[in-house]
């Protein structure tokens, strides 16, 4: 998976490559270095 550092804080909803269940994926980054990361099956909701 590539994550997209132009943009300090992410999230959005992709589908599991390994399960096809869609997730949704949350991420920040503070001067170029990911400092954060989380997954959730939107089922967890």
């Amino acid at each position: 998976m590539l994550l997209d550092e132009s943009t300090s804080e992410q999230e959005y909803i992709e589908d599991c490559e390994v399960c096809c269940r869609p997730i949704r994926l949350s991420f920040t980054f503070e001067e170029g270095e990911l400092t954060g990361f989380e997954s959730f099956h939107l089922d967890d909701y």
